[in-house]
């Protein structure tokens, strides 16, 4: 018979002694932690660059239904800067004195509006920039304007053959102008038979604007083969100047895809094409990010891109625009 070995038996019998000693809750597996309750979205401010265009009425009413799908009894208030510096300062100020939870922000100079968005996000607020960045924003969501620029261009230059002269009527100095104008010329820029004109007139992003620089552009050059607006209200501006001069065989392309440009791709004028945006997608994807924001959720890309289709006579018939029913 083999004998056990005292020390051994002592050991085994200390690790026993001391496994009894521990308190019952560090035996037993560890619960986790109460998870922290929901912020519920209560108040919404949106301050857009102008409610006379109808794209920013589209992403009005976007966050008004995404608002309202995080909680029914939600405020939503939306006011129009009209492109105006001073009065978006003003906008954000007032939602900060009411308190609000999130903000949406058209910004109507990327850069001069970021002490009005740091004001507010010291207050406590979320504040997401649509369409267009708002430095110091927590994120931004807009269109991939870059390639709705090359969309745009891009069938320009194919419908052109890769020759003619091409005129860029340039819009606000936003950061969704700015990137529209470098996807199109950066397509153009492959076609050295292609001449811009001109590049550097803004036409205020409105039909008046439009109509008004294409009439100067229409006086200035006596051939232009195609014109390249930033949107499509510019668009719809250029084809009335176009056809008041009786000015014909000029191809019009823009980005939108608002519901006035598919009337015009039905209809006989010189607009041929509109890379598209959707307002209500950057709306609510807008709203559910800060909705998360509010809760703790940090975007992994502060930035998020939509992506842009190209609507022409062709298409137009199956896309699917703002006026869509959600």
């Amino acid at each position: 018979m083999i004998k056990p070995f005292p020390f051994l038996c002592a050991l085994a019998a200390s690790a026993m002694a001391a496994l009894s000693a521990l308190p019952a809750a560090a035996q037993t597996p560890s619960q986790p932690a109460a998870q922290a309750p929901q912020r519920q979205l209560k108040k919404v401010g949106v301050t857009l660059g102008s409610l006379g265009n109808p794209y920013f009425v589209a992403l009005a009413r976007g966050a008004e239904a995404a608002a309202r799908q995080a909680n029914p009894d939600v405020k939503v208030t939306v006011l129009s800067a009209d492109y105006d510096l001073n009065k978006q300062f003003t906008h954000i100020d007032s939602f900060i004195v009411a308190k609000v939870d999130l903000i949406l922000i058209n910004a109507a100079d990327a850069r001069a509006i970021e002490p009005a968005v740091r004001k507010a996000r010291k207050a406590g607020i979320v504040v997401v920039a649509v369409d267009v960045a708002a430095a110091g924003a927590d994120a931004t969501v807009q269109t991939d304007n870059t390639q709705a620029g090359e969309l745009a261009c891009g069938f320009i230059a194919e419908r052109l053959k890769g020759r003619g002269n091409v005129i860029i009527q340039n819009g606000p100095p936003v950061s969704a102008v700015l990137d529209r104008v470098k996807g199109c010329k950066a397509v153009l820029a492959r076609h050295p038979d292609i001449r811009i004109l001109s590049d550097d007139q803004d036409a205020k992003g409105s039909r008046e604007g439009g109509l008004n620089v294409m009439q100067l552009y229409l006086t200035r050059f006596p051939k232009v083969d195609a014109v390249f607006t930033i949107n499509d209200p510019q668009a719809v501006g250029a084809d009335l100047a176009a056809r008041q001069l009786n000015r014909r065989g000029i191809l019009i392309a823009s980005v939108d895809g608002a519901p006035d440009i598919e009337a015009a791709l039905k209809a006989d004028t010189l607009v041929q094409a509109s890379a598209s945006q959707d307002p209500w997608a950057i709306a609510r994807t807008a709203v559910q990010l800060g909705v998360g924001m509010m809760n703790g959720q940090r975007p992994a890309i502060p930035t998020v891109l939509l992506p842009s289709t190209l609507v022409t006579r062709a298409n137009v018939g199956q896309y699917k625009g703002w006026a869509t029913p959600r």
